[in-house]
C-alpha cells in the first residue's frame, strides 16, 4: 500500500469512530475502505471488526450503572450466549468461499443500512409490545443476532436493541446497556477467531484501531453539538451508496 492508501484507511477509521460514537454505522466506512485498498472481502471484514472493536468498551463503561442493577446470573448467561453466537458467526465466515461472501456483501450492507434507518422507529414501536409471550425467544434471538454479528458486524447493534425491546425490556437504557455488553463480547470472540484463522491483515487493523479510537473520543464531544437527524442521514446515505457500489462491483 502507498502513503495515500494508508491515509485513506486512517481517515476512514477516524470517521468510523466518530460515527459509532454519535449514531453507529462505522462499518459502512471501514469495510469498503479496506476492500478498495485491495484487501479481499473476507479479510477486510475481519480486519474491520478488529478496527472498531475498542470502541465497544467505552460504551459498556458508560452503562455500568444499568448493568450493575441486573442479576449476575442473567448477565453471565447472556454473555455466554453472545460468545457462542460470535464464535459461530466468525467460524461461518472463515469457511465461506470468498466468491460466495463477495456476492453476499452488497446484501449485507443493504440489510445493515435498512436496520439502521428503521432502528429508532422499530424501537419505539416495539417498546412495551413484548412480554411473557415473547420472553422465551430471548435466548434463541440473542444467539441468532450475535451469530449475525460474528459473521458481519454491520447493523448488529440495531438487531440487539430491537430484540431486547421485543422480548419485553421496557427500560431503554437497560436495553442499550445489554446491547453494548453483548456487542463487545461477540466482537472480541469473533476477532480472536478471525486472528486464529489467519483472516486479519494486521498492519491496517492496528492503524485503523488507533484512529477509530481517536475518532470515538472526538465523536463523544461532537455528539453534543451535531443534530442527530443529520448524522443519521449521513450514515444512511453512506450505507446506500456503498451498497450500490458493491452491487455494481459484483455485477
Amino acid at each position: 500500500m502507498d502513503i495515500a492508501t494508508w491515509a485513506l484507511l486512517a481517515v476512514a477509521a477516524f470517521a468510523a469512530g466518530v460515527l459509532n460514537a454519535i449514531a453507529g454505522g462505522g462499518t459502512f466506512l471501514t469495510f469498503p475502505a479496506l476492500v478498495w485498498a485491495g484487501v479481499p472481502p473476507i479479510p477486510a471484514n475481519a480486519t474491520s471488526a478488529l478496527a472498531v472493536c475498542p470502541g465497544y468498551f467505552g460504551s459498556v463503561a458508560g452503562f455500568r450503572r444499568e448493568l450493575a442493577a441486573l442479576p449476575r446470573a442473567l448477565l453471565w448467561r447472556e454473555v455466554a450466549i453472545s460468545a457462542v453466537g460470535g464464535v459461530a458467526g466468525a467460524l461461518l465466515l472463515l469457511v465461506t468461499p470468498p466468491q460466495v461472501f463477495a456476492g453476499v456483501v452488497p446484501w449485507l450492507l443493504l440489510l445493515a443500512t435498512v436496520l439502521f434507518a428503521v432502528g429508532p422507529r422499530l424501537a419505539r414501536w416495539s417498546a412495551g409490545e413484548g412480554g411473557a409471550r415473547l420472553a422465551r425467544w430471548r435466548g434463541p434471538g440473542l444467539l441468532a443476532a450475535t451469530a449475525y454479528g460474528g459473521y458481519f458486524n454491520g447493523g448488529v447493534g440495531i438487531l440487539l436493541l430491537a430484540l431486547y425491546l421485543l422480548v419485553g425490556e421496557t427500560r431503554l437504557n437497560t436495553a442499550n446497556a445489554l446491547k453494548n455488553l453483548n456487542s463487545s463480547v461477540l466482537s472480541v470472540v469473533s476477532v480472536v477467531a478471525y486472528a486464529l484463522g489467519g483472516a486479519i491483515v494486521w498492519a491496517p487493523a492496528l492503524l485503523m484501531a488507533v484512529f477509530a479510537t481517536l475518532g470515538g473520543l472526538a465523536g463523544a464531544r461532537l455528539a453534543r453539538r451535531l443534530p442527530a437527524f443529520w448524522v443519521r442521514l449521513i450514515v444512511i446515505t453512506t450505507g446506500l451508496v456503498m451498497s450500490v457500489l458493491f452491487f455494481a462491483r459484483s455485477g
